[in-house]
């Protein structure tokens, strides 16, 4: 959605250069900008026919042509956009502010520099604290100090346990291990490959302030504490904390009144291995290992990150990952989040993933040929992704959307298998790569149900792909999927509220805070979904006319209305799974 300051350099481009006519077109970029050495291709699009043989490049401050290019790729159409091309100016590296112009058609304004996403992983950071349970510094209150009482124990049910803390998932107030431990992980991996991006403008209690920690430290510190509260002794793990008795409308968490039938405490689900659901609903649930294997990959990295910064936890983090790794080999299969009244759960269906990055870590932790032996059978039996080349998928059916074990295997040195794991990374992307033939913005994720996620788990694997291999042969693909969060998109919208400052980001998103006149600025918003998901949801609507209807296109539908929890609800780990890309992008 237009802020207030990008409709008035509209009004202006409309005036001189016919911006947004529909006689002449789109130009879709990446308004955050481009590094002078990256891939950069905008993409022009017309829901009339229209010729375009070159396009120029403008000096934003001067209005002068600085090159003109050729188009050399016209694209598939895009439903009623009829004319679709790339724009492809990767040769141009000059630092600066530009717009392009083809036909009639002018872009959004956007840099050419080494540091255009400088801050941009820190400011994701903006998100995790405003959805931290316990002490929320966003609304400077407590929230669920009472949590909670447990269900599905062996010992029987409503025994009191302390699990305040962690994150709330998304705009309710759940809490699940999934994807708690998921988003602890990508933190910690940040962290440990670029320790110097990371600002200290906060405290520990994430009220502003500096303490001599970089503030990803005091946010990770914040989810290993609710981890070890999730998993209090060996071989006894919590995977969530309430159900869809949460959903009950837009209210502040320090002023929940969710009813789970015990005055303020809420239930707290005991991994069991088994289906779960108290109601009409239950999931699938075979085992544990999917739970187990998460908690032990975030204690085994966190073991290692901590280890000359706090000796004592990094010792009980590895205990505790030595320990999870094991009951998860006891209790192979998934330990899905459970539902309530409703039929949407994390269907989560793999777990050998989860297995191999805790072996992988536990190998880089303790030296151990014996998980590295674990590692590469378990990264043998699922060798891509489920979702990877798919059409669609069940929601969070194959989770975590990447693979951060094949990650490590393909980067390990002086092991025999890298070679064979940075082959099956390379595959995943090439199966990305010929779904993205088929439009013009050469996106090839499914638009399922948090769509982004799986943008920020590709550019995740892309990138890590690239680093470790040296191979550049898939740079566009990367590029397509980075511009596509920034803008490069049919609705012309960046998918990250706030970023960048001046441009076109979501305002509207499915929110207490923004419903109740605030703002959830660095959460990542859900994404483009297929039309059929939008038109199937239960309790889904729009609260006000569609101001992207023109932009709505049977490849998928984006909408920044409150109402639209399908596309329009920033999720905690989608948000901290993009943190590790960003970072990667910064010169400092």
């Amino acid at each position: 959605m237009k802020n207030t300051l990008k409709c008035l350099i509209c009004a202006v481009l409309l005036l001189s250069h016919s911006c947004n006519d529909e006689k002449s077109g789109w130009i879709r970029v990446n308004q955050l900008g481009y590094r002078p050495g990256d891939v950069k291709v905008a993409v022009f699009m017309s829901s009339k026919p229209v010729d375009i043989t070159s396009f120029s490049l403008i000096d934003a401050g001067s209005d002068k042509i600085i090159k003109t290019f050729r188009v050399t790729e016209k694209s598939p159409p895009l439903s009623h956009f009829v004319s679709c091309y790339r724009l492809n100016f990767s040769e141009l590296q000059s630092t600066g502010s530009y717009r392009i112009k083809a036909g009639k058609a002018v872009s959004p304004e956007f840099r050419i520099a080494d540091d255009v996403y400088d801050g941009t992983a820190d400011y994701l950071l903006t998100y995790m604290r405003q959805q931290r349970c316990g002490f929320n510094p966003y609304v400077d209150d407590s929230c669920h100090t009472h949590d909670g009482y447990e269900i599905y124990s062996s010992e029987g049910d409503s025994a009191r346990v302390d699990v305040t803390g962690g994150w709330h998932d998304a705009a309710d107030y759940l809490q699940y291990v999934a994807t708690s431990a998921n988003a602890t992980y990508q933190m910690l991996f940040s962290y440990s490959n670029h320790p110097g991006v990371f600002n200290d403008n906060f405290l520990a209690s994430g009220k502003t302030g500096s303490d001599g920690i970089p503030d990803i430290l005091n946010e990770i510190r914040w989810g290993i504490d609710w981890l070890l509260k999730m998993n209090p002794e060996p071989r006894k793990m919590y995977n969530q904390i309430a159900d869809d008795r949460d959903h009950i409308g837009f209210r502040f968490p320090s002023h929940d009144t969710a009813n789970y039938g015990k005055g303020r405490e809420r239930p707290v689900y005991v991994c069991t291995g088994e289906p779960q659901g108290l109601f009409r609903y239950k999931n699938r649930a075979t085992g544990i290992a999917s739970t187990a294997g998460k908690f032990a990959s975030a204690f085994a990295i966190g073991s290692r990150v901590f280890s000359t910064m706090d000796p004592d936890l990094s010792g009980l983090l590895r205990n505790k990952a030595l320990d999870a790794f094991g009951y998860g080999l006891e209790n192979p299969g998934v330990c899905q989040t459970a539902p309530g009244t409703a039929p949407y759960f994390y269907e989560e269906d793999n777990w050998v993933d989860d297995m191999e990055l805790a072996a992988m870590e536990l190998y880089k932790l303790t030296g151990d040929d014996k998980y590295l032996v674990h590692a590469v059978d378990f990264g043998r039996r699922e060798i891509v992704t489920p979702w990877i080349g798919s059409d669609t998928a069940r929601h969070y059916q194959w989770y975590p959307f990447v693979n951060m074990g094949h990650a490590l295997l393909a980067g390990e040195e002086n092991i025999p298998y890298s070679t064979e794991f940075a082959g099956y990374m390379k595959k995943g992307l090439e199966l990305t790569g010929e779904r993205a033939q088929k439009n013009p913005f050469k996106v090839g994720i499914p638009f399922i149900w948090c769509s982004n996620n799986l943008v920020a788990a590709l550019l995740t694997q892309a990138q890590l792909y690239g680093k470790t291999t040296g191979d550049n042969s898939l740079a566009e693909l990367e590029a397509a999927h980075r511009d596509w969060l920034f803008g490069c998109n049919p609705w012309g919208t960046s998918m990250i509220v706030g970023l960048p400052a001046d441009g076109d980001f979501p305002v509207n998103t499915h929110s207490s805070y923004v419903v109740k006149g605030g703002q959830v600025y660095g959460g990542l918003v859900d994404g483009p979904v297929y039309p059929s998901i939008f038109n199937s949801l239960k309790y889904l609507y729009l609260s006000k006319e569609d101001e992207y209807a023109l932009f709505q296109t049977d490849m998928a539908v984006y909408h920044d209305d409150f109402a639209d929890y399908s596309t329009n609800e920033c999720t905690m780990d989608g948000t901290a799974c993009l943190i590790y890309y960003l970072s990667s992008l910064q010169t400092r």
